[in-house]
């Protein structure tokens, strides 16, 4: 079995997890999994997210409104989620962004306001961000150039090398899910194959994108060990040295220090 694991992107404040969240989580140790961060994606699952992080050792958490969940935004949102990012276990914002994909998403134009005020904040407190970008690429880089003391992740990565390239440039780290494992994956084993391995972190997105061979089903962080062995793959190395180095990258973004045994 694969040990020293870091989930850097779980959402276990999510519905798919009610029946069974605390057998889910309490179970992970025992599957190597020694590190989770819980991004929220509006206020209420960035309170949960909190929750979670203050029952459970291994699991951090940050907070921020997501895209897609950002229709209804005020600007006395961003004190709560200063509040919020206060509490001892909170090491980012996120997940915030902008996500294109989707029709019904709220306007652009607020998106890109939504996503600016959380990148103030987190300059303002000097925390990490973990960024969702689908579909935006060009609007997600512009953003991230105009706050260039903030440093952040784009997690589930879906651009191109060469963004992956201009985000090394600036700093920022680099996510990827499961997705590396499906066989349609050309532009992410691409990406990743480019970026220097201190600059990659390994996440499930649970209960989103289970990797092979789970695909189809509810993801958890258990499976984080599929991503890890098929990016050792890509770089040539043991699957031991690269949960090793994914660990330490990961610690060392969120200033998660001795934060495992």
């Amino acid at each position: 079995m694969l040990t020293g694991l870091f989930d850097t992107h779980a959402h276990y404040d999510a519905r798919q997890f009610d029946p069974d969240r605390d057998q889910v989580l309490s179970a992970l140790p025992g599957q190597g999994v020694e590190l989770v961060v819980n991004p929220g994606c509006d206020l209420a699952s960035s309170r949960k997210a909190v929750e979670l992080a203050e029952l459970y050792p291994f699991v951090y958490a940050a907070v921020g409104v997501h895209p897609e969940e950002c229709a209804d935004w005020i600007e006395s949102d961003v004190e709560e989620l200063r509040s919020l990012a206060a509490q001892p276990k909170v090491v980012a914002i996120g997940e915030i962004g902008l996500d294109y994909y989707w029709p019904e998403n709220p306007p652009r134009e607020l998106q890109k306001q939504v996503f600016r005020a959380q990148m103030a904040l987190a300059q303002e407190l000097d925390l990490p961000v973990i960024v969702h970008d689908r579909e935006a690429h060009g609007d997600s880089l512009d953003i991230v150039r105009d706050f260039p003391q903030v440093r952040g992740v784009f997690h589930c990565f879906s651009g191109s090398t060469e963004m992956a390239g201009e985000l090394v440039k600036l700093g920022w780290m680099i996510s990827f899910t499961g997705v590396l494992t499906y066989q349609n994956a050309r532009k992410a084993v691409e990406a990743a194959q480019a970026i220097p391995l201190e600059r990659i972190m390994i996440e499930t997105d649970s209960p989103y994108m289970a990797p092979v061979p789970h695909r189809g089903t509810r993801n958890h962080s258990g499976y984080v060990a599929h991503t890890c062995r098929r990016l050792a793959e890509i770089k040539g190395i043991t699957a031991e040295n690269c949960a090793q180095i994914t660990m330490e990258n990961g610690e060392r973004f969120f200033n998660i220090l001795g934060g495992h045994d």
